[in-house]
């Protein structure tokens, strides 16, 4: 689904007295001024936000909900390249074209911002304009982690993986994980079947209890720190 041609078309699930209201709560990354000239879209499970190779035009952050980034390998696998949380912003390209697919993960709500918008915003304040660099920074060096990620043992990876989690859920030793098995596998570049035995390990080795498959306590940070390090 092209994101602006949902944007064009005005659909009613967007209000045209709605697309400019800042959305409360939410504001990690980017000021209220950015957020002003921004449109909250709902995405259902599994939709597509914007495609790989798809004309660059917004700029997106996550209300509510969960969204992932991804490529399909030319064998048929999926890598997908990072998850987003609510707060966090998406969509930034060197190019103007996308080098990765996007979807939500769950129901999730989208601000969606016009980047022609946001770039005539920035060559007139320059809070806006560093706000953006310490985003295209912030953007660099999650690739940079997950690329270190990727080299690691499968044990490292899962570690590395449930400890990210936590430090983007404020740190809490309890992770809701709103993503499947399967997408955590393709995260780290693994088979379902790896992750799932490798967090029977961490459980039985009492690093990590496992409630549910979604949810995810860590029992010992340490213990999964020294096998990230």
């Amino acid at each position: 689904m092209l994101t602006q041609t949902t944007i064009n078309r005005n659909s009613s699930r967007q209000p045209a007295g709605r697309t400019a209201r800042p959305v409360a709560g939410n504001s990690v990354g980017l000021g209220s001024s950015i957020e002003m000239v921004g449109a909250p879209m709902p995405f259902s499970r599994n939709a597509e936000i914007y495609g790989e190779n798809e004309p660059a035009e917004y700029l997106y952050k996550v209300v509510s909900g969960a969204v992932r980034t991804y490529k399909v390998l030319n064998d048929g696998r999926r890598q997908i390249g990072a998850f987003y949380l609510p707060g966090d912003i998406f969509g930034l390209e060197v190019g103007g074209e996308h080098t990765f697919s996007a979807e939500a993960v769950a129901d999730s709500k989208v601000l969606v911002i016009k980047r022609s918008a946001l770039v005539a915003l920035a060559s007139r304040d320059n809070e806006v304009a560093r706000q953006l660099w310490t985003m295209a920074a912030a953007e660099l060096q999650r690739a940079q982690n997950h690329i270190m990620l990727l080299i690691k043992t499968a044990q490292e990876r899962v570690a590395g993986f449930l400890l990210e989690m936590a430090a983007r859920n404020s740190g809490a030793n309890e992770v809701e994980l709103p993503m499947s098995r399967q997408d955590i596998a393709d995260y780290l570049g693994l088979t379902i079947e790896t992750v799932s035995r490798t967090l029977t390990l961490l459980e039985n080795a009492g690093a990590i209890v496992v409630p549910t498959s979604r949810r995810i306590v860590l029992r010992s940070r340490g213990a999964l720190s020294r096998l990230n390090a």
